[in-house]
């Protein structure tokens, strides 16, 4: 997928600078504690100890953190070691995990390509939605919106405004509205008007999961009666701030909805983002974007070095 022309404008180097000010709260968590621990002293059992602690507090899992302590430890046990040597063994173990997973998203010919976008309410999924139209719309696509979250009429009003920001049509009806119809109503529309890409909203209450989930499989069903196929993705948004739950989040909407691919927000407001290493390592779902911030330039495609770095509190 091509830049847009506000990202090419701004370059690799304006993203990079972006991502670490994004991860500046989960860094000064985990680079912080390793300058505390480490500078010039030996790498002892306690140390080490304290360490493994440290990369758990930040939601890399009991798995990395065992591992990544372990490359630490390898060749370097009661020897003195600083704190920038200790991050570049970090920051090379998270890559390992991290980049089997950093997969593009990729739009195939299919015409429309239909994204279905799930997560739980809160977690940036309308957002994220207008995020994409924007970079879809920068890459010389039509797009077209539906706004299945028919539950919340703040989630349809939201898609609108996004929609006019965008150039994206938007397809909608009154609040409470069966959501498994405008998602056949918005395929329809986008098939007749030939449309590159259609991105449909969906409900996020968890509250009744029940119902939510049967939501979720009723408008798979009716899409796939105008194209097998469809939808040709299933983006989960995850909000980073909400840590462990996260890999609960991962767990259920896999079971339920075929979740393809996965987007992370708020990065920026958590110093938990070490959850996406054990979301990685765990699931082995294809992360696409993460988010650092509010901007459209702010949701950009994961890649597992410029994270793995940002995170451990290195430059590029």
């Amino acid at each position: 997928m091509n830049d847009s022309p506000e990202q090419r404008a701004s370059g690799p180097r304006g993203w990079w600078q972006r991502l670490r000010q994004g991860l500046a709260r989960s860094s000064a968590s985990i680079g912080g504690a390793i300058s505390d621990l480490v500078n010039k002293r030996r790498l002892d059992a306690a140390t080490l100890e304290e360490l493994e602690d440290v990369l758990i507090r930040a939601d890399l899992g009991v798995a990395a953190a065992g591992r990544i302590v372990a490359a630490i430890k390898a060749g370097r046990y009661e020897q003195t070691v600083d704190a920038d040597e200790v991050k570049a063994i970090l920051a090379g173990e998270i890559e390992k995990v991290l980049a089997p997973v950093a997969q593009p998203l990729a739009i195939a010919d299919a015409k429309p390509f239909v994204i279905l976008v799930v997560g739980v309410n809160g977690s940036g999924k309308t957002t994220t939605i207008g995020k994409l139209a924007a970079r879809f719309h920068a890459d010389g696509r039509s797009v077209m919106l539906a706004a299945g979250d028919t539950f919340r009429a703040a989630a349809i009003d939201q898609l609108k405004i996004w929609g006019e920001r965008t150039g994206a049509p938007v397809v909608a009806r009154e609040p409470g509205a069966d959501a498994a119809g405008l998602a056949f109503e918005a395929l329809s529309a986008a098939r007749a008007r030939g449309t590159d890409v259609l991105i449909v909203d969906t409900a996020g209450r968890l509250q009744n999961k029940a119902a939510l989930m049967g939501e979720l499989e009723k408008m798979v069903r009716v899409m796939k009666k105008l194209d097998p196929a469809a939808p040709h993705a299933v983006l989960l948004v995850l909000d980073a701030t909400v840590g462990q739950n996260a890999l609960s989040q991962v767990e259920e909407f896999r079971r339920t909805a075929g979740v393809t691919g996965l987007v992370m927000t708020k990065l920026d407001g958590t110093a938990r983002g070490g959850i996406l290493v054990a979301i990685a390592e765990r699931f082995g779902v294809p992360v696409h974007f993460i988010g650092v911030g509010e901007s459209v330039d702010d949701l950009q495609p994961f890649a597992a070095r410029d994270f793995a770095r940002a995170i451990a509190g290195l430059d590029s």
